[in-house]
């Protein structure tokens, strides 16, 4: 490819407009399905690191049969018990799907080179990173409040929570605690997770009309 090949392909990505909403709702809805199928496996896992003293549960098997258990009478009682906490995650998920995602898009155009036709994976790494740390303002305050639903016995409200947080323990500092460890851990995965798919989406069939779709 000669240097005018690379300055219009150049000039078509400047004037291609990233399109934030497609990825705003394909990230929520994604991030609804996801909960919805692994939110019981998510609490059991909850209640297992969080089990103090003499072990209330002697493994995943026998975590899941007491919880399923605990939510009686009724079948969809015990349905709910199962999801005690998601109602969180549902409605957080969709804003932290759509920052991650597109905080990761606009980064990657933004440390885009001229006339560079991918980005280098150092940079892609630096643009995950980022949009790593910009999902931890929505997966902080959710997570805590998640598990705090997850080990809560009487299956207290979220705004009840959210409230005694902000007037009681401390503010809307309380509602960040554990940030530390959530951002490295979600820093590290973005930057990892998206120079990844990038890579592997690019080794992908496209078309032939040179679109590069």
């Amino acid at each position: 490819m000669d240097v005018d090949e690379l300055e219009l392909l150049q000039e078509e990505r400047d004037e291609q407009p990233i399109r934030y909403l497609p990825k705003v709702l394909n990230g929520g809805i994604s991030g609804v399905v996801g909960v919805s199928c692994v939110f019981p496996m998510d609490l059991v896992k909850t209640r297992l690191q969080n089990q103090k003293g003499t072990a209330t549960y002697t493994g995943i098997a026998d975590c899941f049969k007491k919880s399923w258990l605990a939510g009686a009478p009724g079948r969809l009682n015990q349905v709910k018990g199962m999801y005690q906490g998601a109602s969180v995650n549902i409605f957080l998920i969709t804003p932290e799907k759509a920052i991650k995602l597109v905080a990761n898009d606009f980064f990657r155009h933004a440390l885009m080179k001229d006339q560079a036709e991918r980005l280098s994976t150092p940079r892609g790494m630096l643009a995950g990173a980022a949009a790593g740390f910009c999902q931890v303002a929505i997966t902080t305050p959710m997570e805590l409040l998640k598990i705090r639903m997850q080990q809560s016995k009487d299956k207290v409200k979220a705004t009840k929570l959210i409230w005694n947080l902000l007037t009681k323990d401390g503010g809307i500092r309380a509602l960040y605690r554990g940030l530390g460890p959530t951002m490295a851990r979600d820093v590290s995965f973005s930057a990892l997770y998206f120079p990844l798919f990038a890579y592997l989406d690019g080794l992908g069939p496209r078309k032939k009309d040179d679109s590069g779709n």
